[in-house]
């Protein structure tokens, strides 16, 4: 068993090899303090030397005790105005429109596994002895309501999901305006922060900074998880690097608007949050309702971030992603977006086919503009019919072709939004999200369908499946190019719209769930502009996601580097792209290009018709190889080894899990001249096998490989004639270590 119960202290303790998290019933008030969250430490009939009280100034709960004080006691779920000053976990508005709640513990039971949370994404197990699972239910009697906090340890991950359910058993109706997934209050300050952070075509930038006294945050209230932040934040110690050291990990299986917060009080606790943003949050809780929160990973590691990611790789790969196509091979891809973009017909579409089919492509997309009159991005989203004068033959008889040259098809959609100019908009001009009397803001030329309401999305799967029924498509892009504005439904009533928001995302999840268990052979990347819903509430419907619309190489290093901090490279949609780049204008070498595209689902966003010979050979090299190592791409064990937001030079590498074989990525952004020795230490190798590196006559230990490294001297400087005289390899080069095991 993973969770021990003190029956007399009321303690409860979960556990597993690698983490312990404890928290306890006090005495008086029946409120839940935290004891401890970190490296697994031995279990004990008491864990009462770990209680913090003195006198301090204060307010107290009860008269005659002045160590009562919530503001000096770490809480596991807190509220607000009953001695504690701190942002609560939760608020609530009663009848009278008080705030003031009091959950105090009544009952636990363990439950073996872990179970589904009601029509919300979550982490699973396929075996109940995987996980055990801390239901903590507590109740407020005046408000009438019970308060269930959901603790589930997996026995062989340092995981801790963390979720919340609140349940109306009263007679009359209350609201909530807050209501996070998971609080944890720590005893120091020490701590750094790291987020992700960015917008359009530079998504997930690594950022770092020293935790002070107050509210740091981040955020989104945009309808979806964002460019700007994903729902993920860590707390690393300062001397926490990529391999060693202390770090926390906070991860929200959620889609829509979020809060990741980090307070820190006068006494130096720190206070962290994470859950649905409680701007512009108000749900109605009826008698009889429920109110389930998302879910929370929390995951500890003193391996460092790299320790933390391989956690979250694993757990999102395996046990978040789910269906036909999580343990399968990913096909390789060619997008027609950057080839075309609008402007195409059959006949175009088939020759770039034909031709990808020929260097080993396996799936050809086609990407926006197939439909309606869309032209360009002014028109036509919500017909979801062919346009004819492109496709003579519709969606139907392309797939049918496609198929007949021995590839898959698949097809992009953007389900959520529609243009004025459609048959749906004229037909359904209130199922927009707009507030009445105001004007509704456009963004890329298209409005946000209200998917809050059961109608909208019923509608829009009827559309999808006249496409997806008769047509053979095996891969559905589904994209979202504008944020929420003006947000209001005219479904709902006038108390309830501080719920439509959230609503919409039950909406997109519902839509999602209804396509997959009709085609669960269908292949979903997600799509928001790029990274912006990139998020683990999608990964559970769609497993693998578009990282960036930015397909510079150079710039997909940082994108792919900070993606990796929480997502697995399974995931993480990465594409080779024509130069001079669509992006930024730069040029840089084919090689490059696919090396780093490697390190994530590959395929290529080009005209590859347009291919010069030595392009075109290149690119069915390209295919080949991938094909030989995307088992060990897609199920290694990632390491980042040198990072871009610091360096010059870049490196990661990946690692199959009986450490036989690896992969090594060096990429080198600006050339520099007379330039020193450089060598790359590895991580995760057997340091008592014997490893020989593709192209080389030497071998090496798996100790020497990371404790001395790979000398590049040789390949950079080793050429033959004068310095001035030596091809030189120029910015953006990169290079490919393949490691194999030999026998001594």
């Amino acid at each position: 068993m993973t969770i021990k119960v003190n029956q007399l202290t009321k303690e409860f303790h979960l556990y597993n090899n690698q983490i312990s998290y404890i928290f306890r019933v006090l005495e008086k008030s029946n409120h839940l303090e935290h004891l401890y969250f970190g490296k697994r430490i031995k279990h004990r009939d008491s864990f009462s030397h770990l209680i913090e009280r003195e006198i301090r100034p204060s307010c107290n709960m009860f008269e005659g005790d002045h160590t009562s004080s919530l503001e000096h006691i770490k809480q596991e779920y807190p509220s607000f105005g009953t001695t504690d000053f701190r942002y609560p976990a939760h608020m609530v508005t009663n009848q009278i429109g008080s705030h003031i709640t009091n959950y105090q513990y009544q009952s636990y039971q363990i439950i073996p596994g872990k179970p589904a949370l009601e029509n919300l994404p979550a982490t699973y197990v396929e075996d109940s002895n995987e996980a055990n699972t801390l239901e903590i239910t507590l109740i407020d009697e005046v408000l009438q309501s019970k308060l269930i906090l959901s603790y589930t340890i997996y026995s062989k991950r340092n995981v801790i999901c963390r979720n919340a359910r609140f349940i109306n058993t009263g007679a009359e109706a209350f609201y909530i305006n807050n209501a996070m997934s998971t609080s944890v209050d720590f005893p120091d300050d020490e701590y750094e922060m790291l987020h992700l952070a960015g917008a359009w075509a530079r998504e997930a930038h690594v950022e770092v900074q020293k935790i002070s006294k107050g509210v740091q945050s981040i955020y989104s209230a945009r309808g979806a998880s964002s460019h700007t932040h994903n729902p993920f934040l860590a707390l690393k110690r300062p001397d926490t690097t990529e391999h060693t050291g202390e770090v926390y990990g906070f991860s929200l299986v959620y889609s829509g608007n979020f809060l990741g917060q980090v307070e820190v009080d006068t006494y130096s606790v720190t206070r962290v949050m994470m859950g649905i943003n409680p701007f512009q949050f108000k749900w109605k809780l009826n008698p009889n309702e429920t109110f389930q929160t998302p879910e929370c990973v929390m995951v500890y590691s003193n391996e460092g971030l790299n320790g933390m990611s391989q956690t979250y790789h694993d757990i999102y790969r395996t046990r978040l992603a789910r269906g036909y196509w999580r343990d399968r091979e990913r096909p390789i891809l060619i997008n027609n977006w950057e080839a075309t973009y609008f402007n195409f017909n059959e006949e175009k579409i088939l020759s770039i086919a034909k031709t990808a089919r020929d260097f080993g492509i396996e799936l050809f997309v086609l990407d926006d503009g197939w439909f309606g009159k869309r032209n360009d991005d002014t028109s036509s989203l919500g017909d979801w019919f062919e346009d004819k004068e492109k496709l003579p033959n519709g969606i139907q008889g392309l797939s049918e072709k496609i198929e007949g040259l021995g590839m898959k098809f698949g097809l992009w959609f953007e389900p959520e939004m529609v243009c004025k100019d459609t048959k749906l908009f004229q037909q359904h001009p209130d199922w927009i999200v707009a507030t009445p009397n105001r004007r509704a803001s456009h963004g890329r030329n298209q409005f946000v369908l209200d998917f809050a309401r059961n109608e909208v999305v019923d509608h829009i799967f009827t559309l999808m499946d006249n496409i997806l029924s008769k047509s053979q498509i095996s891969y559905i892009k589904w994209d979202m190019n504008r944020h929420m504005t003006e947000i209001y439904s005219t479904s709902l009533d006038f108390d309830q719209q501080g719920e439509v928001a959230h609503r919409y995302i039950l909406g997109v999840y519902r839509l999602y769930e209804r396509l997959i268990e009709k085609y669960p052979e269908i292949l979903f990347e997600s799509c928001a502009g790029g990274g912006a819903r990139f998020d683990p509430g999608l990964l559970y419907y769609a497993p693998q996601a578009w990282a960036s619309d930015d397909t510079d190489a150079a710039e997909r290093l940082k994108i792919q580097y900070g993606t990796s901090m929480v997502y697995p490279l399974s995931s993480i949609g990465s594409h080779v792209s024509a130069v001079p780049n669509h992006q930024v204008g730069r040029i840089t070498p084919i090689d490059t290009r696919a090396n780093v595209a490697y390190f994530g689902t590959f395929g290529y966003e080009l005209d590859i018709t347009n291919l010069s010979d030595e392009e075109k050979y290149k690119v069915k090299g390209q295919t080949s190889f991938f094909k030989e190592k995307r088992q060990l791409i897609q199920n290694g064990r990632f390491y980042r080894l040198l990072n871009p937001f610091e360096s010059n030079e870049v490196s990661w590498m990946v690692v199959s899990e009986d450490k036989k074989e690896a992969m090594v990525g060096y990429y080198k952004v600006l050339a520099k001249p007379n330039d020193k020795y450089y060598r790359i230490k590895l991580k995760g190798l057997d340091p008592d096998k014997l490893y020989k590196i593709e192209g080389k006559e030497t071998t090496h230990y798996g100790d020497e490989l990371m404790n001395i490294g790979i000398l590049l001297a040789e390949d950079y400087t080793d050429r033959a004639g004068e310095y001035w005289s030596r091809e030189k390899l120029g910015d953006f080069s990169s290079e490919l270590f393949l490691l194999k095991e030999v026998n001594a």
